[in-house]
């Protein structure tokens, strides 16, 4: 099994950004955010399931899922949340792992948003890696980035861990207020150390 880190953070904290920067340095990434949104792609057996369940309005024309409905959905309702969840988790999970098990890199970054919400990827993980950002730089990357108005992302936040307990459960942290030229030698230094951590594995 490769050593791998699990790499997650609230909503804005600049994740995928962190992902690509050491992506960029030789480590392997693997994000379950893309294989949720390759899942529920035109055709997909996940969108099919997801019609039964909720009702074909929920696949759009081209067998897609409706993200933006779906959205709106469970985010109005919590039933609704975790039937999308008992769907869509062990699907995520499998694959995730399959990509982790499978990677040739020197070591492996798992990106899961909520990594420290759920036990599901504890045994694939060696370290966990937290992005930090204030709420109100994240408000604002969210809301340039989805357009979303600013009630739906504070309901987004709330439903997340806080970030307190987030970091107190991180091995390691990056902090991601400033820009691209602060992020790097940051993502740097623990490429190197990750680097090292798995050669001694």
């Amino acid at each position: 099994m490769p050593f791998a880190v699990g790499l997650t953070g609230g909503i804005g904290s600049g994740k995928t950004t962190v992902a690509e920067l050491f992506a960029q340095l030789g480590a392997g990434v693997v994000d379950t955010d893309e294989i949720a949104h390759e899942l529920t792609g035109p055709g997909r057996a996940a969108v099919g399931e997801i019609a039964r369940r909720f009702g074909p309005q929920f696949a759009k024309a081209d067998g897609s899922l409706d993200r933006a409905r779906m959205r709106k959905l469970v985010f109005e309702d919590m039933r609704a949340k975790k039937d999308l969840e008992s769907i869509l988790h062990p699907l995520i999970r499998h694959e995730a792992e399959r990509r982790v098990t499978n990677s040739t890199a020197p070591y492996v970054i798992l990106v899961v948003p909520l990594l420290l919400e759920s036990s599901s990827y504890q045994k694939l993980l060696r370290r966990v890696l937290v992005v930090y950002s204030d709420q109100e730089t994240r408000i604002g990357r969210v809301r340039r980035r989805d357009n979303l108005p600013r009630e739906e992302i504070l309901a987004i936040v709330s439903s997340q861990i806080g970030a307190t307990e987030r970091l107190r459960r991180a091995d390691d942290v990056i902090r991601n207020d400033g820009d691209l030229a602060a992020l790097e030698p940051q993502v740097a230094a623990l490429h190197r150390k990750y680097l090292d951590l798995a050669a001694e594995v």
